[in-house]
């Protein structure tokens, strides 16, 4: 799915799980369809209660919640789960836009604040992006919190340097594109930063026994800062 690729790069073997908290049939029916039509499981929930209930029963990535529900107000719906599971991630989607609603939204960190109603291509866009941050958080996380995360990417710039010493063409891009040019590795965001501006200090403390050769690149690049 062309989804599921924009988001991961790849399509995953596990398609991201979506829960749709709203209690009008036909909205919620109709968000099954488009969401279910990119690739992604989707799971309805009618009430708040339900919503916790599913939310107990399974791993989900995007909470896609309205807030105005029968049992209990779809905020405090969005509150619990981000307590459990902070990374989930979170839209809402209301009738009843207020500063009030929106500005908790901030508080809680809800990803997007939709206003009904909307387009179908407003929400697959929305949803993309949401799964998208998540995952690059995820990968954030991954890469800098864990012991195994923290190998690979010492192993991934060691392999950046080496071939910007062997592939000229690599070289140019990276001068010129900076990050641009370092997708595919598996990289964090500050470790790309750190290359792409010649950020000797970062790569020395994090990446140790470097040679001359593999080094080079980071020095012409801070040549190039200090003209």
């Amino acid at each position: 799915m062309e989804a599921l690729q924009n988001v991961y790069g790849t399509e995953p073997r596990i398609a991201p799980h979506i829960l749709v908290m709203e209690d009008e049939v036909s909205m919620a029916k109709g968000l099954e369809m488009v969401l279910t039509e990119q690739g992604y499981t989707v799971d309805l929930a009618m009430t708040g209660q339900s919503a916790l209930n599913k939310f107990q029963q399974r791993v989900v990535d995007l909470l896609v919640a309205d807030l105005r529900l029968p049992d209990m107000d779809g905020m405090e719906v969005i509150k619990k789960i981000k307590e459990k599971r902070p990374d989930t991630e979170a839209i809402i989607i209301t009738g009843y836009p207020s500063v009030s609603s929106a500005v908790n939204s901030v508080k809680i960190g809800v990803f997007d604040y939709m206003r009904k109603p909307f387009t179908d291509d407003e929400i697959r866009g929305t949803v993309q992006a949401a799964l998208k941050k998540k995952q690059e958080t995820s990968f954030e996380w991954l890469i800098n919190e864990t012991e195994r995360g923290r190998l690979i990417q010492k192993q991934e710039v060691i392999r950046v340097l080496d071939r910007t010493s062997e592939d000229s063409d690599f070289w140019r891009a990276l001068m010129e594109n900076g990050t641009e040019a370092l997708k595919g590795y598996q990289l964090s965001g500050r470790a790309k930063a750190a290359i792409s501006s010649g950020d000797l200090s970062w790569i020395k403390e994090n990446v140790e026994d470097l040679t001359e050769e593999q080094l080079s690149f980071i020095y012409k690049r801070l040549e190039r800062e200090a003209w």
